[in-house]
Parts: structure tokens; C-alpha cells; sequence
């Protein structure tokens, strides 16, 4: 069994920054990339960013300029750093975990909002 485990999030206001984090633990050895979702109620869930085991990144195209992922391998966590917030930016966010024998394993979600 795979477990996430989200940090970060929060309130920030339009302009600020916040950073997240997602450790996982457990069977992770079929594990393959890392990512953060994000969903707004009434609508899907949709990439925001991830990275591969071996540093590849793919972003969303409203994140390529603002979000940065990256990587600590020795310690099975990754990093979210998000500058320049939007109010567009508010959401839930998912740290997943594509896994090579197809199953995607989930966290709980952590809240990110952005407001004045």
C-alpha cells in the first residue's frame, strides 16, 4: 500500500506564494513520477504539474511560468513551489503517484486559496 502525505497549502493573496509538499511511504517501489492535481468544485481534475523519477517535468500550460516541481529522491517527497498566486489558482490540491502496474495512487488534498 502506498500512502501520500500533503503539507502546505493554504490562504495567500493574489501576487504571494506558497509552497506544498507530498512525501510518500509504503510499497512505492513501482512508483514512476510524482505529481500535484488541482479541482475546483463542479469541475474535473486537471494536471497542474509532475516529475518523473528521473527529473523529467511536464507542466500545465497555467503553471509553466509561475509553479515550480522538483524532487527529493533520498527522501521520496516533492515539492510544489508556486509564485505569482491567482485567484484562478484557488482550489484542492492532489499529490498522485502514477505506478507502473497502472493504478494511481491519491492524497487526501490540501486547500489552496488565494483572496484578497
Amino acid at each position: 500500500q502506498v500512502r501520500l502525505v500533503e503539507s502546505g497549502g493554504g490562504l495567500a493573496q493574489p501576487g504571494g506564494s506558497l509552497r506544498l509538499s507530498c512525501t510518500a511511504s509504503g510499497s512505492i517501489q513501482g512508483i514512476y513520477a510524482m505529481g500535484w492535481s488541482r479541482q475546483v468544485p463542479g469541475k474535473q481534475r486537471e494536471l497542474v504539474a509532475m516529475i518523473t523519477n528521473t527529473g523529467s517535468r511536464t507542466y500545465a500550460d497555467s503553471a509553466k511560468t509561475r509553479f515550480i516541481i522538483s524532487r527529493d529522491n533520498d527522501k521520496n517527497t516533492i515539492t510544489l513551489q508556486m509564485y505569482s498566486l491567482e485567484v484562478e489558482d484557488t482550489a484542492v490540491y492532489y499529490c498522485n503517484a502514477p505506478d507502473r502496474d497502472g493504478t494511481v495512487h491519491w492524497g487526501q488534498g490540501t486547500q489552496v486559496t488565494v483572496s484578497t
